[in-house]
């Protein structure tokens, strides 16, 4: 395990941590080599019910480690490209929840990463941008398709197109993020925020992320197949009979995801 990730399980919350402060917490490729390898073992992982990713210092991410990347040509860059690649998509593929909690600004790859996530809590005074075509290149882990799924494509286009920086306000404006705290509230928010997930059947959490995500793109007669398809996964389980049993006899439910 390199030092340059950090990997902290609290009770069924799996905490990582981008390491690098000293490089704004760049994503070099042994970093995005590493994040494909922990986003399956997390995801493959029966104690782990909800992940959360965040950075250390004060900024979360500024994206691909461009350095490392220095003198390396277009062709030899195809192995760079696929890690970074591969560990943001591999996160957006868990089927847990996942919290990006934004200790600070982040740009290019670090929004995409933050992208991937389910959930998104900002620290005020941030930015966030897809800066890419001000570097004479693009988004390329997952920005052009997720950012409109979420703001619109008018929006999407704003930010991608013209390199935009936007403050922690609009982006809070405009459902990039779903909360916006000071710095000192950001863990709380996000122990919130795992209570409250914590109080839902983890399979159902899962079967409802699968549904969702899936969705997209469909036919609305094929999304409720989907749908349909999902729910059976969640009426055989044994959270279901526990959570009808709970709310019978008043009390919290005791759920093991399965």
């Amino acid at each position: 395990m390199t030092d340059d990730l950090l990997v902290d399980k609290r009770g069924h919350v799996a905490w990582i941590t981008l390491n690098r402060p000293g490089v704004r917490n760049a994503l070099s490729r042994a970093v995005n080599e590493r994040m494909i390898t922990l986003a399956r073992e997390l995801a493959a992982d029966p104690e782990v019910r909800a992940i959360v990713i965040t950075g250390a210092g004060e900024m979360f991410c500024a994206g691909a480690d461009l350095k490392e990347r220095k003198g390396v040509t277009a062709r030899e860059a195809g192995p760079y490209i696929d890690a970074i690649g591969g560990a943001i998509n591999g996160w957006g593929d868990v089927r847990k929840p996942t919290i990006c909690a934004l200790n600070g600004s982040a740009f290019g790859g670090g929004l995409e990463l933050a992208l991937a996530c389910d959930f998104r809590i900002l620290v005020a005074g941030a930015e966030l941008g897809l800066t890419e075509v001000r570097l004479g290149i693009m988004p390329g882990a997952g920005g052009t398709q997720r950012l409109p799924r979420l703001v619109g494509e008018a929006r999407a286009k704003e930010l991608i197109l013209l390199g935009r920086r936007i403050p922690a306000e609009r982006a809070l404006a405009i459902g990039l993020v779903h909360a916006v705290v000071p710095r000192d509230g950001l863990i709380p928010a996000v122990d919130a925020m795992l209570a409250e997930l914590a109080l839902c059947a983890p399979l159902s959490v899962q079967q409802a992320k699968t549904a969702i995500e899936g969705g997209y793109g469909l036919p609305m007669t094929a999304g409720i197949a989907l749908e349909r398809r999902a729910y059976d996964v969640t009426l055989v389980s044994e959270d279901r009979d526990e959570g009808l049993a709970a709310f019978a006899e008043k009390r919290p439910p005791n759920y093991r995801g399965r």
